[in-house]
């Protein structure tokens, strides 16, 4: 009889011990593996999106940047990209605004009148300054994901 109630007790405690390790290790299990997919989705994006600078131009105090998107993703959050101008050495990050916001900014158009900027369209970039210097210019385009092109030209 004792031999059969210990052997009841050491049962019932390892069940318990089980459902303590279980409660305590599930958690930290399920939160590693939203953790690793959202990683994963977010590689996965930077791997299929590709950017190239493909024209710049000026007309007065605006400058024109053509941008192809030539990866294999399409790009969102345009607005929250970073524009990067100025003279070669001396350049300084420009911030997205709308018609009236304080100079300098830039904004943006698609090319083929879209909401998104697809795999293949161009988007172009109007960076509207207070005056354009002559000289090597720098220009560098970094989108939402961390994706980049940079070029230098002359005005």
């Amino acid at each position: 009889m004792d031999k059969a109630l210990v052997t009841i007790l050491l049962i019932i405690a390892g069940v318990v011990c089980t459902m303590v390790i279980v409660n305590a290790v599930y958690p930290l299990i399920t939160g590693t593996s939203g953790a690793l997919t959202d990683a994963v989705q977010r590689i996965d994006d930077r791997i299929r999106s590709n950017i190239e600078i493909i024209e710049i131009s000026s007309n007065g105090t605006d400058v024109y940047i053509w941008i192809k998107n030539i990866g294999a993703s399409t790009i969102g959050a345009i607005e929250r990209s970073d524009v990067f101008f100025g003279p070669e050495g001396n350049f300084a990050r420009i911030p997205f605004g709308t018609a009236g916001s304080p100079l300098p900014y830039w904004d943006y158009t698609l090319e083929d009148s879209s909401d998104t900027w697809k795999p293949s369209s161009t988007l172009k970039i109007t960076i509207h300054l207070q005056e354009v210097r002559s000289g090597t210019q720098f220009v560098k385009v970094v989108t939402h994901n961390g994706i980049s092109d940079w070029q230098l030209f002359s005005l």
